[in-house]
């Protein structure tokens, strides 16, 4: 009589899927979707969690972009891998970058793993996991960010011929996702609570062409603009050549876009980004960035650079610096170039010393920190709408609408004499800056 109670008492527990994520915002979004299938077929799933048991199933979706990040995932593989040989879980699945460029080479080397998949295998996870893919949860996410902001892809793949990037290789050419789907997606979102969405994709300035023929970025802006909830709209990741300017119209229109604009430009002096195959000159770049600025005058603008490209002399180095003294971005990362097989630029003789490389890219740093100082003391007295992220100590954390996430600026905000919830926009005076973070208080 009392059979189904026994039963529940000493069923086994349901194992729990635990994703670990590795690179960048777009793989962020794509383990957020992954989950929200999981848990739409009523599975446990968590994200990045260090407590794990001997039946868990762990899940790494990995970057293959450069060495630093393919290492860090062929790492994060073999820590798992040792603790499903030493019993302590029960199964690894990998998916991502690395495995979508280097599947067969894996499968032969860590031969523990249960199951390889790329970039575009979404449904065959859900298969090994379980679970099958619900249409009907397009749009839904489990969001690893916190509830206010979320990384927003509406595109994958890219068609841009980059000499040095790999990421044709990983993700394909270039897809837009169709806009009433990413409409749909972000009213999803606001109803949950975000107010923030960062636009992500290789290449969003591409957007529509694939799909209407045309560029549509602007209309999709608009689109989103006016979804009830969303208060800011940033823009990551547009490209160079062939951009849109129309885009700045909207900007300039909606008080929810940001005046933000992050444009990897890579290099500047004309035979490297011939070498790079940017499709662009240094004259074609310098205009671009003063039209920009003097169509949105106040804009944030965010840019990287490589340093250390196959061939780069000290006089291109030399000029690459005059001109980011020159510019004065307001945001401004630098890398090392990374010598990937398979990519156009990996023909060429990789000639600049490591050493050099790391060189070069401390020295256009420290151009860029004094920039940021100057820009930052420019601020003091200022009044500026705060999005507020966290809490750590004796503050609260915040970005202004010319900062994004974990890459840029951040305000500090006094916690002993003001209270700001996370997720909530408050005025803030900023009392004192420093090269990267600006302090303040509420008003």
């Amino acid at each position: 009589m009392n059979t189904k109670v026994v039963r529940s008492k000493t069923a086994t527990k349901q194992p729990k899927i635990n994703v670990i994520t590795l690179g960048c915002s777009k793989n962020i979004y794509d383990s957020e979707v992954l989950m929200g299938q999981l848990r739409g077929n009523n599975l446990n799933v968590t994200h990045e969690s260090d407590k794990m048991g001997k039946d868990d199933i762990v899940v790494i979706n990995t970057c293959g972009f450069i060495d630093n990040a393919k290492q860090e995932s062929i790492d994060t593989i073999l820590q798992f891998s040792e603790l499903k040989e030493a019993g302590k879980i029960g199964k690894v699945v990998v998916t991502g970058c690395l495995s979508e460029r280097y599947k067969p080479e894996l499968e032969s080397e860590i031969t523990n793993v249960d199951a390889f998949f790329g970039t575009n295998d979404l449904q065959n996870i859900l298969h090994e996991l379980g679970a099958n893919y619900k249409h009907e949860l397009i749009g839904e996410r489990l969001l690893t960010t916190p509830s206010h902001f979320a990384y927003f892809k509406i595109a994958e793949g890219c068609n841009r011929p980059c000499s040095f990037c790999a990421i044709p290789l990983m993700r394909g050419k270039h897809m837009s996702k169709p806009m009433e789907e990413l409409v749909n997606e972000a009213k999803i979102l606001a109803k949950n609570g975000t107010k923030e969405l960062i636009l992500i994709a290789q290449d969003l300035t591409y957007y529509g062409l694939d799909l209407y023929g045309v560029r549509k970025l602007d209309e999709l802006m608009r689109r989103l603009s006016d979804v009830p909830g969303i208060e800011w709209i940033r823009l990551q990741y547009a490209y160079p050549s062939g951009f849109p300017m129309e885009i700045l119209d909207v900007m300039n229109e909606r008080d929810n876009i940001c005046k933000y604009l992050d444009m990897p430009l890579q290099h500047i002096t004309d035979n490297m980004l011939k070498s790079m195959r940017r499709g662009t000159t240094k004259q074609k770049t310098i205009d671009l960035v003063n039209q920009i600025r003097d169509k949105v005058p106040n804009i944030a603008m965010r840019t990287t650079l490589i340093c250390g490209y196959p061939g780069e002399t000290t006089r291109d180095f030399e000029e690459m610096k005059e001109w980011v003294a020159e510019t004065k971005f307001d945001r401004l990362g630098c890398f090392t170039y990374s010598h990937e097989e398979k990519t156009h630029a990996h023909t060429l003789v990789d000639d600049v010393p490591e050493e050099v490389k790391q060189q070069r890219v401390d020295d256009i740093m420290e151009i860029q920190q004094g920039i940021s100082f100057d820009i930052n003391q420019e601020k003091v007295g200022k009044t500026f709408k705060v999005l507020v992220d966290k809490k750590e100590g004796d503050f609260f954390v915040g970005r202004t609408e010319f900062d994004s996430p974990e890459v840029d600026n951040e305000v500090l905000i006094d916690a002993v004499t003001g209270y700001a919830a996370n997720g909530s926009f408050v005025n803030v005076k900023i009392d004192r800056a420093e090269d990267f973070d600006l302090y303040g208080t509420i008003v």
